[in-house]
């Protein structure tokens, strides 16, 4: 329950913070969006937090491998953008061995929260990633007699949901769980028919920054950043799911437009091979990964942002698009139905080059008002991403 403290005459709630997705500083980008919603709730004056990610390494020489080592050498304990972040390892071992992630990060953690609590005695722990966190977190709340929030963002569902161990897992922690978070409401429909209680899970939506993504002259914008006539963007990792391939291939039938692909992963070498094979040349540009405070400018002078994911939750470039009055074409995936509620948000559409250049040719055939795609943007706001994320753990801890 919340804890009165000797220097204020308010009530403070003590929030532990656990989530394996949350950015480092080798990859400044990873879970950006968990970050983000953290320093909403850390802000109030009545909720004190720590952030606790652990890290995931395989046994001896193994972490040395280029995949490690760059995490095996993050700090345990630092200042992150003003939030108190923990970093503890956990033994992971990959491929068939993910089955145990959760045990061997509650096994790893529980002496390191139980020190945690001497000085911390943190009244609840939010969960924001549901596998391995979910089920590590269930462990770790009956061992300190502390109430547990998962929340779920859709990779988690619609990945390690797929897999036995996992559905069993997710299912049997969720189902234990004080109560349930999803990032959109076709996301906690999802969750239901995995085997989780529906009732018990509720929706809360992500929230974007309206004052930094916001409109600006679309050709003054562009032409600062060294193009010009059309412009089409597409912003994620770099994974099949993600179907940056299909938008590629759809400029086949997109006339004098530029594609300009931000991310980075896995898939790269295949999509600058395809990029090569079409003859593209400078009409399709991979740009890498990019600071996230570099975005508002890349999507203000975009004229549509197209993201054909396999599946999502509810992603937050969706979101950041609209409100800098970029439409979108995405898929019929996870909460697009959330999102693109209005013709002038956008398209959603089948996952096929010819259907992707359609949207994207009548959208520049015929633009929207820039605020009217805006406004399918503005009811998703930090403020109240954070007021529902106070609301939720509160309850959860004064039961």
């Amino acid at each position: 329950m919340r804890k009165p403290t000797p220097d204020r005459d308010i009530a403070v709630l003590r929030v532990l913070t656990l989530s394996t997705l949350f950015p480092d500083e080798t990859r400044p980008n990873f879970g950006i969006f968990v970050e983000r919603q953290t320093l909403g709730l850390a802000a109030r004056e009545d909720v004190a937090l720590r952030v606790v990610s652990p890290v995931g390494l395989p046994p001896g020489p193994l972490r040395n491998h280029r995949h490690y080592r760059d995490r095996n050498g993050l700090p345990l304990h630092e200042m992150w953008k003003g939030l108190d972040v923990h970093r503890p390892r956990f033994f992971h071992l990959p491929g068939p061995g993910a089955r145990f992630a959760p045990t061997m990060m509650a096994r790893a953690l529980l002496p390191y929260l139980r020190k945690m609590r001497a000085d911390f005695p943190f009244d609840i722990i939010d969960t924001e990633y549901f596998w391995p966190d979910g089920p590590a977190a269930i462990t770790l709340g009956k061992a300190l007699g502390v109430p547990v929030s998962i929340k779920a963002r859709g990779s988690d569902i619609h990945l390690w949901g797929k897999r036995d161990f996992g559905r069993r897992q997710i299912v049997a922690a969720g189902n234990e769980a004080g109560g349930m978070l999803a990032v959109s409401a076709a996301l906690k429909r999802d969750m239901a028919a995995l085997g989780l209680a529906g009732d018990r899970v509720t929706v809360h939506y992500t929230g974007v920054d309206l004052d930094r993504f916001t409109i600006a002259g679309r050709e003054a914008t562009k032409a600062a950043l060294g193009f010009s006539g059309p412009l089409v963007l597409t912003v994620g990792y770099l994974i099949d799911r993600k179907g940056q391939s299909l938008v590629i291939e759809a400029m086949r039938a997109v006339a004098n437009a530029t594609l300009l692909v931000v991310g980075d992963g896995p898939a790269r070498p295949a999509l600058e091979k395809q990029i090569a094979e079409c003859g593209f040349g400078e009409r399709v540009r991979l740009l890498g990964s990019m600071p996230h405070d570099q975005l508002p400018a890349l999507f203000a002078a975009a004229n549509v942002m197209a993201l054909p994911s396999a599946s999502e939750g509810l992603a937050n470039v969706w979101v950041e698009a609209l409100a800098c009055g970029t439409p979108i074409v995405i898929g019929d995936v996870g909460g697009a139905r959330e999102v693109v509620d209005r013709p002038e948000a956008g398209r959603i559409v089948e996952r096929t080059p010819i259907a992707i250049a359609g949207a994207i040719n009548a959208l520049l055939a015929a633009p929207a008002d820039r605020a009217d795609t805006r406004r399918a943007a503005e009811r998703f706001t930090w403020s109240a991403n954070t007021a529902a994320l106070f609301q939720h753990l509160s309850r959860l801890a004064q039961r």
